[in-house]
């Protein structure tokens, strides 16, 4: 089995990282011997995961998941599903200009 998971780091930041040892790679982290980004921004805790059957699948639902924002990604850790197809970013798109 192999994990996708989420953590939130003290400054409320997400990382999103694959493993295929979830609570080993978790207390990594927590102990600052994970990633660089979380070793400084601790503490961090875990807020979402999600199985796959093997090591490349979650990889590349990790890659997905890193190119989304914020909200998409809270909403995701909510459970939200159906608000996902709404929050997808689209590339080179502009935000409307308002009139004045």
């Amino acid at each position: 089995m192999a994990y996708v998971y989420m953590l939130e780091c003290e400054d409320a930041s997400y990382y999103v990282g694959s493993t295929e040892l979830l609570e080993e790679r978790v207390e990594q982290h927590q102990l600052g011997l994970g990633a660089d980004y979380t070793r400084c921004r601790l503490p961090v805790r875990l807020v979402w995961f999600e199985e796959h059957e093997h090591i490349g699948a979650a990889f590349a639902r990790e890659k997905q998941i890193q190119n989304w924002g914020r909200r998409k990604r809270r909403a995701l850790i909510e459970g939200r599903y159906g608000d996902l197809p709404a929050l997808a970013r689209r590339r080179g798109a502009r935000t409307p200009q308002s009139s004045e």
